[in-house]
């Protein structure tokens, strides 16, 4: 078989990049010879994630859908053509473009069907974004993390969402002894003395105002005994870390975190709900406020397993944390040891749609 290229689509948030890197290594498994080429920006994560994955990066103009009327809506046009243009030059060629959403994957959509590319698109969050929206009506290779009921994405094919390299092996490794395992990463995390752990996460890009609600309680906080591992984002001042409160800009090792926390605290990106509902013991979401609604409902399953619960940001303070605290805490005891995960097989089974799609496409 003669060498091909992929192109993947991916790129602004880890939500977005970590599963199109899952599959493009299963990708890379199978097909040793082929290709892969990401597309991005210069602004996003992939810049990091991608070249430090082994796969070639290459960028786009970003293009993001104006939300009302104003000047970005009259000049909107302009760099959606231009993003094509450069779209077009990229992907000329390719054998397949599978797109994950985001502010490239309308771009290399439209592109893949001027150049007449076979495509498909895997959307992991329980509301499609207009990206995906719209590259559904350009190709029927449709995939979702979990069922949809609505839109053109109620047919598609529920292939999981694809997990990142080091959270699949910890399941693997877990499952036999999941008490083990638990232990095991809290000692790793320097945890195994603790009486409770808390994993604070403001999503791939940290968030500036989780930030500051932890801060203004952080005192009491750490009267409470418990062991703090806060994650604030590489964009934002880092803050001391201090007696049993840690505070980190990113964090090397998720799989063995999420293991060794008792309680997470967490935005609801759709990854982020599969990598706490495959490892997490107990969650409390704070759901980003803007978007078009997705993460309010990616933690659905988490939430009717009773893994879970949600909170309004507008809800949300310090003092509410401090307040609810103890009840968090005390719901760990009821949540079982193991892991829930119908995600281990999601890379493997896309990588078939994408075999599937180019034979009926004779590439």
């Amino acid at each position: 078989m003669s060498p091909r290229t992929i192109v993947f689509a991916a790129g602004g948030t880890a939500g977005h990049i970590e599963p199109a890197l899952a599959v493009a290594k299963e990708w890379r498994r199978r097909f040793p010879s082929d290709e892969c080429i990401f597309i991005g920006t210069q602004e996003g994560l992939e810049n990091t994630l991608i070249p430090q994955s082994g796969f070639a990066l290459k960028n786009i103009t970003k293009v993001v859908m104006p939300r009302r009327l104003d000047l970005d809506l009259i000049t909107f046009p302009l760099h959606i053509w231009k993003s094509v243009r450069q779209a077009r030059r990229i992907s000329r060629g390719a054998s397949l473009i599978i797109g994950f959403g985001g502010y490239v994957s309308a771009s290399a959509y439209l592109a893949g069907r001027q150049e007449k590319i076979p495509l498909v698109i895997h959307d992991s969050n329980a509301k499609i974004g207009w990206a995906n929206r719209l590259g559904s009506y350009l190709t029927k290779n449709l995939a979702v993390s979990r069922e949809v009921r609505d839109s053109r994405f109620s047919n598609a094919t529920v292939t999981g969402l694809p997990l990142r390299a080091d959270v699949q092996e910890a399941i693997t490794q877990s499952e036999s002894d999941w008490a083990g395992a638990r232990l095991s990463a809290k000692k790793t995390m320097g945890w195994e003395t603790a009486p409770h752990t808390l994993l604070i996460l403001g999503g791939s890009q940290g968030s500036f105002w989780l930030n500051n609600e932890i801060a203004s309680v952080l005192p009491q906080l750490q009267e409470m005994n418990i062991s703090i591992l806060h994650a604030v984002g590489a964009k934002n001042s880092l803050p001391a870390s201090t007696g049993n409160y840690r505070a980190v800009s990113y964090i090397q090792d998720m799989a063995s975190a999420y293991l060794a926390a008792d309680l997470v605290i967490s935005r609801s990106g759709a990854a982020t709900c599969s990598e706490i509902e495959a490892l997490g013991r107990f969650a409390l979401f704070i759901p980003l406020s803007i978007g078009n609604g997705e993460q309010a409902l990616n933690a659905k399953n988490l939430v009717d397993s009773s893994r879970a619960t949600i909170v309004s940001q507008k809800s949300f303070s310090g003092q509410w944390l401090l307040s609810n605290l103890p009840a968090l805490l005390a719901k760990v005891h009821s949540v079982p040891m193991n892991g829930l995960s119908d995600d281990r097989d999601a890379a493997r089974k896309i990588a078939n749609m994408m075999e599937s799609a180019m034979k009926k496409e004779g590439m």
